[in-house]
């Protein structure tokens, strides 16, 4: 039974592709031949506006003066983005009130290569001309494509049947549905002959921007020089020259079917050039930041390139050295046991406000440190990644590990005072190797419902979970915080 359904969709799909035939060649006959084309290239272009989301994704609008004849004509919109999302695309005569009505759309992905060739001259004869290992001269032969499968063109020569034979096939023309490059394609109706300007509307993969950061620590390691770099990679396939640019910031959400077809991004590396100037104008889109290049800029396919987007000189910075417990340590006897030589990570705080000479919306990005040494020379301090931060919000950046600041911890008691809780006594030993003093922030994440009993330090709690105490450790000194804890689950 099932072989036989099979069968008569097979038979119907004969009949149908049949009758399609028959009718166009019934058509043809009548005088009905296809719409006349029209080809428009880069070179028609009149404008483009480029809008990149750092989702590599990029809006194009493509506008070009294109000449149509009256009535029904296809349109070949050549120089796009090969990475284009078809159901994205959209066209429109610029000009209000234009009688410009579209009837069809199409994406032609369909590329001129060798392979394709074959693939379209199976039924064909092509001639191949090749050297004869014999005479050393070139020769040329007919023959028949009788199929192409794997890479390996299967031909009839002279009546035999044979396959890998060497040299160079030569076609009479080019088949109509193979192009060079990728097209849209537009059935186009216009009541009216004339030049008229169009405008291409679409997004594509293979877009994407990213923020990257340059700051340079004082001296003293209170101010800081910052500045911002936008790093554009182009790998859509298509060059836009003189394009308007646009950047969006923020988390635009994307369709999976879209996702699955995104090009891959690139970064550069960000460069150490702080006389470069800010050259974006930032304003809201619906949930978003958008940035406006203020200037007309090249963007090429398969190039990263970098444009300032801020600059602040002596940017109030605070470093902070933190000293973090664990959620375990509260859950257990672990009388006697000492973690050694704990870490202590250092972070770079400031604000992004107008008082700290910032106060623009911040694309998420990298932020690379670095500091003078003593013979003046820039030396990175460390690196962190920042999301968007919105203006009048912190940044906070860890840099890496203290070297010469280290601390030790123990549990000196354990008690239980009834069946959900207890009582536990901590020290830690902070330990500062440095020839100037630094405050340490102990973070302590203690679980339940706690209360310090009694501490050698003050502390602030930070949330529920959360003890903070704040302890001073002079150059080449020892500090000791002690506490006692009564925790209730």
């Amino acid at each position: 039974m099932e072989r036989r359904r099979i069968a008569t969709a097979l038979t119907l799909a004969a009949a149908v592709f049949l009758a399609a035939s028959m009718a166009w060649d019934g058509a043809r006959a009548a005088g009905k031949d296809a719409p006349p084309r029209v080809t428009s290239t880069e070179g028609d272009r009149t404008s483009a506006e480029i809008t990149v989301y750092n989702v590599g994704l990029g809006l194009v609008k493509d506008r070009r003066n294109v000449t149509l004849p009256a009535g029904e004509s296809t349109l070949l919109f050549m120089d796009v983005a090969s990475q284009v999302i078809p159901s994205s695309v959209s066209v429109r005569s610029v000009k209000e009130g234009d009688a410009l009505s579209v009837l069809e759309q199409n994406y032609e992905y369909d590329l001129l290569s060798a392979a394709k060739l074959l693939e379209k001259y199976v039924g064909r004869t092509v001639r191949i001309r090749y050297r004869s290992p014999y005479t050393d001269r070139e020769d040329e032969k007919e023959a028949k494509v009788l199929a192409y499968n794997d890479g390996q063109p299967v031909l009839s020569i002279d009546n035999e049947v044979t396959f890998g034979v060497p040299g160079n096939y030569i076609f009479p023309e080019v088949p109509r549905d193979l192009i060079a490059r990728p097209t849209l394609s537009w059935l186009l109706g216009a009541k009216e002959s004339g030049r008229r300007e169009l405008e291409a509307l679409y997004l594509t993969n293979g877009m994407t921007w990213r923020a990257d950061y340059v700051l340079v620590l004082g001296a003293d390691e209170d101010r800081a020089d910052l500045s911002g770099w936008v790093t554009l990679d182009n790998r859509s396939g298509a060059t836009f020259l003189s394009a308007r640019l646009k950047l969006v910031a923020g988390d635009v959400n994307r369709v999976r079917e879209d996702l699955g077809r995104r090009g891959y991004a690139g970064a550069a590396k960000a460069v150490m050039a702080m006389e470069a100037a800010p050259q974006f104008k930032e304003s809201e889109l619906f949930e978003y930041h958008l940035y406006a290049l203020s200037r007309p800029t090249d963007v090429k396919n398969n190039q990263s390139k970098q444009v300032g987007l801020l600059a602040a000189e002596g940017v109030p910075v605070k470093k902070e050295y933190v000293f973090y417990g664990a959620d375990h340590y509260y859950r257990a006897r672990l009388t006697g046991e000492i973690v050694r030589n704990q870490k202590v990570p250092v972070f770079l705080l400031f604000r992004n406000d107008k008082a700290s000479r910032l106060g623009m919306p911040l694309p998420k990005g990298i932020v690379r440190v670095y500091k003078r040494d003593k013979e003046d020379a820039l030396q990175f301090v460390g690196e962190n990644s920042i999301d968007h931060t919105p203006k009048e919000e912190k940044v906070r950046l860890k840099l890496g590990d203290a070297f010469d600041v280290v601390g030790d911890r123990k549990q000196t008691d354990w008690k239980v005072v009834s069946a959900n809780t207890y009582e536990a006594a901590y020290e830690i030993s902070l330990r500062n190797h440095k020839k100037e003093g630094v405050t340490v922030r102990v973070v302590e994440p203690i679980p339940g419902e706690w209360k310090i009993l009694d501490a050698t330090h003050s502390h602030e709690k930070e949330d529920s979970g959360t003890a903070v105490f704040a302890v001073k450790v002079d150059p080449d000194r020892e500090v000791k915080l002690r506490y006692r804890v009564r925790i209730r689950y």
